[in-house]
């Protein structure tokens, strides 16, 4: 891989990593907050992709494994505060989340 490749992917991915940012800082629905999260995981494994494949190495990819486990696992939690938060509130805005009880 070229450096000049290495700096595109790299600009595509801070790109990435902006909206995913301003998509979790700005948004008050609880659901769209949740994909700018995934989007910040994405842009993560996207950066170690990128670096393991200029260093010809296979660590990043190894890093990729587990940020997209974490990713899964970030999805089915927050479905899951996503059904109950509707369910108890019929909203899916952060101010009912600190409602939320046992």
């Amino acid at each position: 891989m070229s450096a000049n490749l290495l700096y595109g992917v790299l600009s595509l991915s801070a790109c990435l990593f902006a909206l995913g940012l301003l998509s979790l800082m700005l948004r008050r629905n609880f659901l769209l907050a949740l994909l700018g999260v995934e989007m910040l995981i994405n842009a993560g494994n996207l950066n170690f992709l990128a670096f393991a494949r200029y260093h010809n190495d296979l660590t990043g990819a190894m890093f990729v494994l587990f940020g997209i486990c974490l990713a899964a696992v970030e999805a089915v939690i927050g479905l899951a505060l996503t059904v109950r938060l509707f369910r108890a509130h019929e909203t899916l805005g952060f101010h009912a989340i600190a409602n939320l009880r046992w």
